[in-house]
């Protein structure tokens, strides 16, 4: 979700390319993204649960719902690892990227409205949260907000604890949802659906409990079907350059335990997407479930006041 006052530099900027790699394609400007994909979105998400808003109106970008199963001799430390864990999953506005979860968790995983746990919220910082214990949008305090602290835009999921095989086919699931949000430029490797949105804010990240180092790893490398680069990342410091950025064809891979999940403010949390509407089952039904769980809730931070918006508290109250 870009903010309105950086829209004009988030065009501007360029994701920083891995060294010997031939400089990117210029990104396409919100405007020619939308006109070329609303049509396609809407239609979509009517026909296919399965399929996601961007991932539908791009060619050749399809969710695989067969999923294969992981025999318990392939498991290993998966089984002590996988159950119940907390994962997240980073790439550009995370609006759209909640929508992809949740109908991954829906359609695939079979989850009913009460155990969907895919949630918008910030991860990747350094540093834990702002001086007065929050970590906001753009419209909290300068020392609150995420992308200062070093955080970047994520979807957090949660495993099944029922066993160690469900757990992995959960991952699987979403691991595969995932590496299909991005589209192969031809020379260049995979970009994000959504490239307007740029700097270490919007970077690509995943973050499992242990790092590199977590057994979770084989299923997320078995699922980079086009081979990004999955480079270890130690978390953004706040307040300083990103040493951990826009890398296009790269994925930073963080230790969940380590650099934790933030939830975002209310208000981001089953959103429409960036220049197209969801139906209000997802944005207006499956919100106020996920309210009266206490899936959702206050931050602390201040909400983004806009009318559609405040025609969901009216709704909600």
């Amino acid at each position: 979700a870009t903010p309105p006052a950086r829209r004009a530099l988030v065009q501007a900027r360029a994701a920083p390319t891995p060294p010997g790699a031939p400089s990117p394609p210029a990104k396409a400007s919100r405007r020619a993204v939308f006109g070329a994909t609303l049509s396609a979105t809407i239609s979509s998400l009517l026909a296919s649960p399965v399929k996601g808003a961007f991932a539908a109106a791009e060619e050749g970008v399809v969710v695989d719902a067969s999923l294969p199963s992981t025999s318990p001799a392939r498991l290993g430390d998966l089984a002590a690892a996988a159950p119940g864990a907390e994962v997240y999953f980073g790439n550009g506005c995370f609006w759209g990227r909640q929508h992809e979860f949740v109908q991954t968790e829906r359609a695939q995983l079979g989850r009913t409205d009460d155990e969907v746990s895919s949630l918008v919220g910030y991860a990747g910082g350094f540093s834990t949260k702002g001086t007065d214990g929050k970590v906001c949008y753009y419209y909290g305090s300068p020392d609150t907000v995420y992308e200062r602290l070093g955080h970047g835009e994520v979807v957090r999921t949660v495993l099944s604890d029922a066993s160690p095989e469900k757990a992995t086919e959960d991952l699987r699931a979403f691991a595969r949802t995932y590496f299909a949000n991005f589209k192969k430029i031809r020379g260049f490797g995979m970009q994000r659906l959504d490239p307007q949105d740029a700097g270490a804010g919007y970077r690509n990240m995943i973050g499992v409990p242990g790092g590199m180092n977590s057994p979770l790893m084989k299923i997320i490398e078995e699922e980079n079907v086009n081979g990004m680069r999955l480079l270890a990342g130690e978390g953004n410091k706040p307040n300083r350059k990103p040493s951990e950025d826009d890398v296009f064809n790269a994925v930073w891979i963080y230790d969940s335990s380590q650099l934790p999940f933030y939830p975002a403010e209310v208000y981001h949390q089953f959103h429409d997407g960036l220049g197209y509407r969801f139906p209000e089952e997802y944005t207006v039904e499956l919100k106020k479930n996920a309210m009266r769980r206490g899936l959702v809730k206050e931050t602390g931070c201040p909400e983004m006041r806009e009318r559609r918006f405040a025609e969901f508290e009216s709704i909600a109250s």
